[in-house]
């Protein structure tokens, strides 16, 4: 027997590879008739299946049948916890009114500010399993989940402590993201700048010792946060040693992605209005570029990101679902592949990387996932495809043969 085998419990035969690895050069890092070897959850042999002696292997192997093997989908950025639904504003920008318009009536962001505060830590979870349970049947293997409809310090520990609460009942990596700079809550309205006081001083320092989030986020826009106030909460974020990540041009430029990435953030997300400044900013920092097509999609946008210039200078892009309840209630992963291709210009192998490798640096987890690595998590997806390319160029169809986390078969 291979000496090799001796560090695997469980081994995967007949398969072919997409390790989505850089440092396997071939397109989609694939590796074609390889073995991977499994132990304690994490992938400790890749090999060519021609090299090895099975006969004496002891564990357990599983027959792949020629199939494909990708590392487990990440949504790196999703709302998927909050209250209520807001099918009336769908309505209303068919009818003619803008996303602005019905924010600053009073819906949007705050009609499930109110809905998410009406309801109970266990009510936030039994709203949310529908949601999270769409994503994991696609094959997703780690998502983020932001606060952000609680808009108190009460509130928006709730929903963290919901998010908690998920995590421990399916098999998902789970990061929590503190989105408290979401809105100017009602209480502050005319006083945004108490309120980055507020989550600055006690909700993020608290958040940092209950160690109830990885990150924290802000709304940098016209009918949010400013770049100033959306620079003290990275200054906090920083101090309180949590990741930095940013919703950032949306709607317009308010230059908030070079900052965050002076900051180090992890990534800046949506950027329909990235400019020449803000992309030359993100190179030098390394920093992820989270497209969200749902949402461009929905609210029916036409300012589209910058995907040429972030593919010329070679600035990760990521996609993601941004499940929300008013402008993407999408929870598909898949289709945000599709769409980042249709809609954005991606190839089909840039929407994977997006969903995989360069997911898991926009959550801070580029070291442990998002690649079938040696070393790295064994979150992995067998496929009944003849190329990798089918699964952005198709949607709906049920190719996905095993869901596997940490190394065992995990179904929802």
């Amino acid at each position: 027997m291979n000496s090799t085998l001796h560090d695997c419990q469980k081994l995967w035969i007949n398969t072919h590879i997409a390790t989505l690895d850089p440092q396997v050069k071939a397109p989609y890092g694939l590796l074609k008739n390889h073995v991977i070897g499994i132990q304690n959850g994490k992938i400790t042999l890749l090999s060519p299946q021609q090299n090895l002696d099975l006969d004496y292997f002891k564990g357990e192997i599983i027959d792949a049948q020629g199939n494909y093997l990708t590392p487990g989908l990440i949504d790196s950025h999703t709302h998927l916890i909050y209250g209520g639904e807001r099918s009336g504003e769908f309505s209303q920008r068919l009818n003619g009114r803008s996303y602005e318009e019905i924010s600053r009536s009073g819906g949007g962001i705050m009609a499930t500010v109110a809905a998410t505060r009406a309801l109970t830590e266990n009510e936030l979870v039994e709203e949310a399993r529908p949601r999270l349970e769409a994503l994991l049947v696609e094959g997703v293997t780690t998502v983020e989940i932001k606060s952000g409809y609680g808009l108190t310090l009460e509130d928006e520990l709730k929903m963290l402590r919901a998010a908690k609460q998920l995590a421990d009942s399916y098999p998902v990596t789970l990061r929590r993201t503190l989105l408290a700079a979401h809105a100017i809550p009602p209480e502050f309205q005319g006083n945004s700048n108490h309120y980055i006081e507020l989550i600055c001083n006690e909700l993020i320092p608290q958040v940092a010792e209950e160690r109830l989030a990885d990150a924290v986020d802000v709304f940098c826009e016209n009918i949010a946060f400013s770049s100033v106030q959306s620079e003290q909460i990275f200054v906090a974020a920083k101090a309180a040693g949590l990741g930095i990540k940013v919703h950032a041009e949306q709607l317009s430029n308010s230059h908030v992605s070079a900052l965050a990435a002076n900051y180090g953030a992890w990534s800046v997300d949506h950027l329909e209005y990235l400019d020449q400044a803000g992309i030359e900013a993100l190179q030098k920092s390394g920093t992820v570029a989270t497209l969200l097509p749902g949402a461009f999609y929905y609210l029916g946008e036409t300012k589209k990101p910058p995907v040429k210039l972030l593919r010329q200078h070679k600035i990760p892009m990521a996609l993601a679902s941004d499940l929300n309840p008013g402008s993407s209630p999408l929870a598909s992963l898949r289709l945000m592949m599709n769409m980042g291709c249709v809609l954005f210009g991606l190839t089909p192998e840039e929407a994977l990387q997006a969903t995989t490798r360069n997911g898991a640096i926009a959550l801070g987890l580029g070291k442990s996932t998002g690649t079938l690595s040696v070393g790295k998590a064994a979150d992995m997806l067998l496929w009944k495809i003849d190329d990798p390319a089918q699964l952005a160029c198709q949607f709906g169809e049920r190719s996905l043969q095993q869901r596997i986390y940490a190394g065992e078969m995990a179904n929802v």
